[in-house]
């Protein structure tokens, strides 16, 4: 390393945004070699993610047990907290800005590493753009997380895969469930997804290896209700049973979203909270058909499954934190962590590389029209060789009387 390079100071990790079942492997990887860095003097975890900066309340990671630390590994969701929390743009309103530069300075912050998705990277940018504005030497740097896989730049984003793991098992079991009666049965998956169909289209994984949706609707293409029913109606009269997996995002052609629950409640960005998706094309169904349907809505167990993690995913989450301290060390900043894979001859690898955060935040990746079927109803073969490599691997972790054993951390409040 050249000495120019050396800032020596302490370093802040925060998590953002909804949780998932390997973003502590990333704040593993990052509070690890934040700890192992001789440059970073002391490493804190933000308690719910930015809030836990502008509370002034940040956890002593060096005062963490290691063996306890480490099993952040295989610990679901966000250990050090989350937030949804909307920063202001620093020429309207810099009152965030100044007071998160007084904590920067109480605590002599020279590193910022913020894990999430397209909301977190903004508000990583902003920060970044103020601290380099008002003069104050801090190296901050993103790390990717999102199951919605929609980063703009980056090949995917850990916590897609094991998503999509568990949706495509889901589905599989659902579709062994659905068909063991001789009556008739008609059942709708709601599976997570706004704008983009990532998740949604990981459901085809089912139905690749057997056992899975026969209609697959993504966000990435307007609903048709009348074209739905045909779609169905084709299938139940040959085979008088339809799995279908719907993202809850589908909307109609004038933007308006499907689900019956729309307009129920905002986040904290302003977007809309879906939901009821599948029960409202059930009933629609059902008064179609006159068969029996059933709506099902994986909600939040797809989020955080831990038991069907991706080993992959968690190996590559935990890379992307630890490369992001790395960098940042070697005086990287202001950048996001990303992945740039190759898929050739059937083989899979995957390395980093850094895009400027300018570049990723509040940019959407939905996925290729050209990997969505000619009906509009399915997804193709190059989707399926996308993902399927993504969720490979089952990661080993430890149990008590055959429970999960997750990280225990004491969270010593900095002071």
């Amino acid at each position: 390393m050249e000495s120019a390079n050396v800032l020596k100071g302490a370093c802040i990790i925060g998590q953002s945004g909804g949780p998932t079942a390997v973003i502590n492997a990333s704040a593993y990887g990052a509070i690890r070699a934040g700890l192992d860095a001789e440059c970073i003097t002391k490493v804190y975890g933000a308690a719910n993610g930015i809030k836990g900066v502008l509370d002034d309340k940040l956890y002593i990671m060096d005062e963490e047990d290691p063996a306890e630390l480490k099993l952040l590994l295989n610990t679901p969701s966000s250990e050090l907290g989350s937030c949804r929390y909307k920063m202001k743009d620093p020429d309207v309103d810099d009152t965030d800005y100044k007071r998160i530069l007084e904590i920067f300075k109480k605590y002599d912050v020279r590193y910022f590493f913020y894990n999430g998705g397209n909301d977190s990277m903004d508000t990583c940018n902003k920060i970044s753009k103020y601290c380099q504005k008002v003069g104050y030497d801090c190296r901050v740097m993103g790390i990717p997380k999102t199951i919605d896989n929609d980063l703009f730049g980056t090949d995917h984003c850990p916590g897609f895969a094991s998503a999509a793991k568990y949706i495509a098992t889901s589905c599989m079991e659902i579709s062994k469930d659905a068909t063991v009666y001789d009556t008739a049965q008609i059942t709708v998956v709601e599976i997570m997804g706004r704008h983009a169909g990532w998740l949604a289209g990981a459901a085809a994984l089912a139905t690749a290896f057997g056992a899975g949706p026969d209609l697959v609707y993504l966000p990435e293409v307007d609903f048709d209700m009348d074209k739905f029913f045909a779609d169905v109606d084709k299938i139940y009269a040959t085979k008088n049973k339809v799995l279908i997996a719907v993202s809850e995002g589908i909307h109609y052609a004038d933007g308006r979203f499907v689900s019956e629950a729309e307009t129920s409640a905002t986040d904290g960005f302003g977007h809309a909270q879906l939901g009821g998706l599948a029960v409202k094309l059930a009933e629609a169904l059902k008064a179609h058909t006159g068969a029996k349907v059933r709506g099902i809505e994986l909600s939040l167990l797809q989020r955080c499954a831990s038991h069907l993690a991706s080993a992959t995913d968690r190996a590559e989450a935990e890379l992307a934190g630890r490369t992001a301290v790395e960098a940042a060390v070697s005086g990287k900043t202001d950048y996001m962590v990303a992945f740039d894979c190759d898929r050739t001859n059937g083989k899979y690898t995957c390395a980093t590389k850094l895009l400027p955060l300018s570049d990723v935040a509040n940019y959407e990746k939905k996925v290729p029209m050209e990997w969505i079927n000619a009906e509009r109803n399915g997804v193709t073969q190059e989707f399926i060789d996308y993902a399927l490599p993504l969720i490979q691997g089952e990661p080993e972790y430890p149990t008590e009387s055959s429970l999960p054993r997750y990280a225990k951390l004491k969270k010593v409040i900095a002071k």
